[in-house]
């Protein structure tokens, strides 16, 4: 049993200029020297890990230096669709995770405030690209796996590396980016693409790495859907976790963690769905470790739903204590603080400290995700002693 409060993070960390280019590149389809593309990214995974280790995390990924992002992860890693290009306002409206912000907030998302990644540009975009399912989905991703893979353990040998993990998209993040035109039913495709991502969760289970299934779908599919009431999003949020559990099966629960959030992008979230009515939905994912925003001004009163609500036997609660919404370095009695009122309410041995979300594209500079990650392992510490108060004696 643990005598500290553990810390991990969301995921993504920090890339150099040099990857960024090579990496965008290749998801573009430009030319890209190969040679060179694969030892600047061996070369950052093996530093993303040193510097993780060296702060002191005791959960650690390679960074996902090697995705650029969810739509591109979709193009590299599924075959069986094709590419359309609509001109703005023809073609089918993409779904957004800002619709129901949209209505409220129209004179942000056309200020071109926060820039692309809070849809405050998307009105700027001359043309709108969407992947169109055509015929059977298949899983293309394999010696792309296969590389961050080597890449990871190449990385962690000889560092005995704490809890080491792996991200890997979910079935509802690639739903909302690919329209159906194959599959006979929605829930046919869901299941579908489940199959078909099924070898990707193997393969990072096989290869030794807990599995973190990164799901922001099943909580901010809310927005998208603006015409649903709770209940009818409910029934839609179960589809997904049963699909999902189904590409899952026969994989160990102690094996998996879920990442879920309301989407990372800057901007109002006033409507984003309360945790309270998810929370339940999202434990029945046949995971150990949910992960949750805890750390942004619209959610971080919910610590108060455990209150009411007990975790599951096993379960471990992963809390987002350090944001990605704001550059300010939360102060490690803040983190401290934020952690003691989960870990009064479901022990501090079923509590993992952790981000929001992935840091590394969102924060303004390397050096604040890093500076974040440091208040975020020192107020660990700090909570320990409140948490952990006989193993502080001992010690």
């Amino acid at each position: 049993m643990s005598n500290k409060v553990r810390v991990t993070h969301a995921g993504a960390l920090p890339r150099s200029a040099e990857l960024t280019t090579l990496i965008r590149g290749r998801s573009a389809g430009a030319p890209v020297d190969e040679a060179l593309l694969e030892r600047t990214l061996s070369a950052s995974v093996k530093d993303a890990v040193r510097r993780q280790i060296a702060c002191g995390l005791d959960s650690i990924n390679d960074g996902e230096l090697s995705k650029s992002n969810f739509m591109h992860y979709v193009t590299e890693r599924v075959s069986g669709m094709e590419v359309r290009e609509y001109y703005a306002g023809e073609g089918p409206a993409p779904l957004s995770i800002t619709a129901r912000d949209k209505v409220k907030f129209a004179d942000y998302f056309t200020s071109g405030r926060g820039g692309f990644a809070s849809g405050g540009k998307e009105n700027e975009r001359p043309k709108i690209r969407q992947h169109v399912c055509v015929e059977p989905l298949t899983y293309v991703g394999t010696e792309k796996t296969r590389q961050d893979i080597e890449n990871f353990k190449a990385a962690i040998a000889g560092t005995n590396a704490p809890a080491p993990f792996l991200p890997a998209v979910t079935l509802g993040v690639l739903e909302h980016w690919i329209d159906n035109e194959h599959y006979k039913t929605q829930e046919e495709f869901l299941y579908a693409i489940g199959d078909m991502m099924r070898e990707e969760y193997k393969a990072i289970i096989d290869a030794g790495f807990m599995l973190q299934i990164d799901d922001p779908d099943l909580a901010d599919g809310w927005q998208m859907y603006p015409d649903m009431t709770v209940e009818q999003y409910r029934k839609y949020a179960m589809l997904r976790v049963e699909a999902l559990n189904h590409a899952l099966r026969g994989i160990p629960k102690e094996k998996i963690r879920l990442h879920v959030c309301w989407g990372s992008y800057h901007g109002p979230h006033e409507f984003d769905l309360p945790l309270k009515d998810i929370v339940d939905v999202l434990f029945k994912v046949n995971a150990r470790e949910f992960s949750i925003e805890a750390a942004n001004p619209r959610h971080e009163h919910e610590w108060q739903v455990f209150e009411d609500f007990k975790l599951p036997e096993g379960a471990v609660l992963v809390p987002g204590v350090v944001g990605h919404c704001t550059d300010f370095i939360e102060h490690p009695e803040l983190v401290a603080q934020r952690l003691v009122r989960y870990g009064k309410l479901v022990g501090g041995e079923n509590l993992i400290g952790s981000t929001d979300c992935g840091l590394g594209n969102r924060t303004a500079t390397p050096s604040i995700c890093w500076a974040k990650l440091d208040a975020l392992v020192e107020g660990a510490r700090l909570a320990s002693k409140v948490l952990f108060p006989s193993a502080v004696r001992a010690a």
